[in-house]
């Protein structure tokens, strides 16, 4: 891909390649004028146009008093005397996970520092705005502020599936940014047990034996399949219709439905996801849960895995091949990879629902210091933010308040820099690496792809949208090392992309 051809921004000079390589400011780059004085104007000895900011058209309305008066955010506050006018800006670039209402912009006090944080993008091109923050499922290649200003660092917040956006998953997406909140343990900031609110949500007390034993007398099955999301990557339809051949699987959501919920109000969707008290006194009747999670990663684990172990279940699990790392003990859950084929898994069901003693045994970890993870033990203990927990910042505030300690660190470390002439390093980029995502391409549920038609549904949508993912993580990140500054030729980089991959097979 050359340089200035028509219709193509000019490349940028040396210094200014560098900090788009390392897609975050670098060394050699010199603080912003007007650092610290708060009003995006060119300071004394500012002589042109911010490297990166070439492409940028000037905001026709300037980021106005918002800036400046923001009504104070009761975090858990520190000693800043700052004005809200020196303060460094984060924007949320997908506003509708800005934590703060009901007004745009919000003073928060931060333990190293303030920051002001701003769903307006009318604040993308201020010289104070230190950080966009996307939100992964929303975060659109096609879509990305370009050019990307070398002031600014990109953060990421993705608690949801790796499903949504599969560009994440490969290491030209992950890298476009520098700081990440995600369900890996990787990450920056980590989410893992986001769905977990503490050690006492896995002590509920469980249905006794005797109880489960009458719910199969009336005719149920051993286990309970409750999904209405169909054809999701981890295609875990396929392999429940195989493992339904040989126990019987009591299936009430929408995907390979065979039997009816009892009442009109628990077959309604917005009960069903809910923690709703009928609702889990239905479900906790179950000896066994299929828990698959719509997608395979590290770490990626929901409510289908917690909430049975809350109601006492055993949940038939496939999701993150390293949740044995979480569990509460070494007999808590069953993993269906642990078994050759769909049918020796019926087998041990079976084995189980017949011998209450062995059964019992996967419900050891509710009893008193049954819980046996340290690791676990010690995570939530260590956990800064709560889940349906007021006394805590919720992940959204926790997150945000990380980015403005990280970009307080950096505006000192830019200003050391600048007044030792040099002397003192400049700060060093930080980049998000594969392991912050890094969830592998979508295998089938049962069998091998080879063993699928052509025509297979599940085919020709998952593995075509994450390959095509890398591809769109490798456009923008071209784009972004060109400093193109318009969103639509995003398309002429995949098409280049795709010359290429042709021409290599």
């Amino acid at each position: 891909m050359g340089g200035g051809g028509p219709g193509r921004t000019a490349r940028r000079g040396p210094a200014c390649l560098w900090v788009t390589l390392a897609l975050a400011w670098g060394a050699g780059s010199r603080a912003p004028a007007g650092e610290g004085e708060g009003d995006g104007e060119p300071g004394p000895g500012d002589t042109g146009t911010p490297c990166g900011a070439e492409g940028w058209a000037q905001a026709t309305v300037p980021p106005g008093p918002a800036f400046v008066a923001a009504a104070s955010y009761r975090g858990p506050g520190n000693n800043d005397t700052r004005s809200n006018k020196a303060l460094p800006i984060l924007l949320w670039w997908s506003g509708s996970l800005f934590p703060h209402f009901p007004g745009d912009t919000e003073r928060i006090d931060c333990p190293r520092g303030s920051c002001l944080v701003t769903r307006s993008r009318r604040a993308a091109q201020h010289r104070r705005t230190k950080a966009l923050i996307f939100y992964g499922t929303d975060f659109r290649a096609y879509e990305a502020p370009l050019p990307r200003l070398p002031h600014q660092t990109w953060a990421l917040f993705h608690e949801e599936s790796p499903m949504n956006n599969y560009l994440l998953s490969h290491p030209p997406g992950i890298r476009l940014f520098n700081y990440t909140a995600t369900f890996r343990r990787e990450s920056d900031y980590p989410l893992t047990l986001q769905w977990l609110p503490g050690a006492g949500y896995l002590r509920g007390p469980a249905l006794s034996l005797a109880e489960k034993d009458a719910w199969r007398r009336r005719g149920y099955g051993p286990v309970l399949y409750m999904q209405s999301h169909c054809d999701v990557p981890s295609d875990r339809d396929r392999y429940v219709r195989e493992l339904m051949k040989y126990i019987q699987v009591d299936s009430y959501g929408k995907c390979l439905h065979n039997r009816e919920l009892p009442s009109e109000r628990l077959r309604d969707t917005s009960t069903a996801t809910t923690e709703d008290p009928e609702f889990m006194a239905f479900i906790a009747r179950y000896k066994f849960h299929l828990a698959l999670e719509n997608a395979i990663c590290n770490d990626y684990m929901t409510e289908k895995l917690w909430r049975p172990m809350h109601l006492g279940a055993v949940p038939v699990y496939r999701g993150s091949p390293a949740v044995r790392d979480w569990m509460p003990n070494n007999l808590s859950i069953i993993l269906i990879d642990d078994f050759d084929s769909p049918q020796e898994l019926a087998k041990y069901l079976d084995f189980l629902d017949k011998n209450g003693e062995e059964y019992m045994k996967y419900l050891e970890y509710k009893n008193l210091d049954g819980i046996k993870n340290q690791f676990l033990l010690e995570s939530l203990e260590r956990r800064e933010w709560g889940v349906n927990d007021m006394t805590l910042p919720n992940y959204l505030n926790g997150f945000e308040c990380f980015i403005c300690d990280k970009e307080n660190a950096r505006v000192r470390a830019e200003q050391e820099h600048k007044k030792s002439r040099g002397k003192t390093p400049a700060p060093t980029p930080h980049i998000a690496h594969f392991q912050h995502m890094g969830c592998p391409m979508p295998t089938p549920g049962f069998g091998s792809v080879e063993d699928l038609p052509g025509e297979d549904s599940w085919k020709e949508m998952w593995l075509q949208d994450y390959w095509q993912s890398l591809d769109q993580g490798e456009a923008l990140t071209a784009m972004i090392h060109h400093n193109e500054s318009h969103q639509g030729r995003f398309w002429d980089y995949m098409h280049e992309i795709f010359l290429k991959r042709t021409r290599q097979h």
